[in-house]
């Protein structure tokens, strides 16, 4: 069945509006006519079992027959913390984080971070490019929930927001071998938010991870290789995910 997003203002009761390009790919693409059955999702990990009761120019309506939690999330909440990598590291690495099943990401200052958002106009510029492409990757794997790309956080607030958590992980070459990790992955399931902290291009100095260690922030092994920045998040993730997919 076809699966479509809107935003909590095109919900009205029993009814939902889909405007925009979708209505496009809808009547011109699709050619689907009313009376035929669609998936509309919240993008807050509800689907909306609908049928189509118009087709216009402008918008589809479409009546909601049931709604359902949707079963494409994982059974915990990962807040990914990354530290701000170079070039457009960052968008690739918000797309697969998201085709993973990462509720949120939060990009991070850190003492070897060399990327500098100068000015808040800025990084309000990236943070929207950077939310439109997590938009796009929900969308493309087939996604309940559309996850929030947040205000750029230094290393401290970081760790003070993932000490919060149920669980924060922090990735590290030296760190305990790769059954630590194991182990660590084996509980997962027990905690409804996770945090996972990744270093930027250089990782982490000694002194960030004692004070993580300080804070309750378990630093966990990806191996006996030494990964890149925007592959040891993504590492972790799918390890992750192989333990809290239901």
């Amino acid at each position: 069945m076809h699966r479509f997003y809107v935003t909590k203002d095109q919900i009205l009761g029993d009814t939902i509006k889909i405007t925009g390009p979708d209505v496009n790919h809808i009547k011109n693409v699709l050619r689907m006519k009313q009376g035929e059955e669609i998936v509309i999702c919240n993008g807050q990990g509800k689907d909306c079992y609908c049928i189509i009761n118009r087709v216009s120019e402008s918008d589809i309506i479409a009546g909601i027959l049931s709604i359902q939690d949707t079963n494409t999330e994982l059974k915990s909440r990962i807040t990914l913390f990354q530290g701000l990598p170079k070039m457009d590291k960052m968008e690739f690495i918000i797309q697969k984080a998201v085709e993973l099943g990462v509720h949120e990401i939060v990009p991070m200052m850190t003492k070897r971070t060399v990327v500098k958002l100068e000015d808040k106009k800025r990084e309000e510029k990236k943070l929207e490019r950077w939310q439109a492409i997590a938009e796009g990757a929900a969308k493309q794997s087939g996604r309940g929930r559309i996850p929030k790309i947040m205000p750029v956080q230094t290393y401290r607030e970081a760790i003070q927001t993932a000490k919060e958590m149920g669980l924060g992980l922090i990735p590290y070459e030296n760190a305990r071998g790769i059954q630590a990790t194991k182990e660590v992955m084996k509980g997962l399931g027990q905690f409804e938010t996770i945090g996972v902290l990744i270093g930027p291009e250089g990782g982490f100095e000694e002194s960030e991870i004692e004070f993580a260690k300080a804070n309750e922030i378990k630093p966990i092994s990806l191996g006996r290789r030494i990964l890149r920045t925007e592959t040891a998040g993504l590492a972790t993730l799918s390890m992750m995910m192989l333990e809290l997919e239901e």
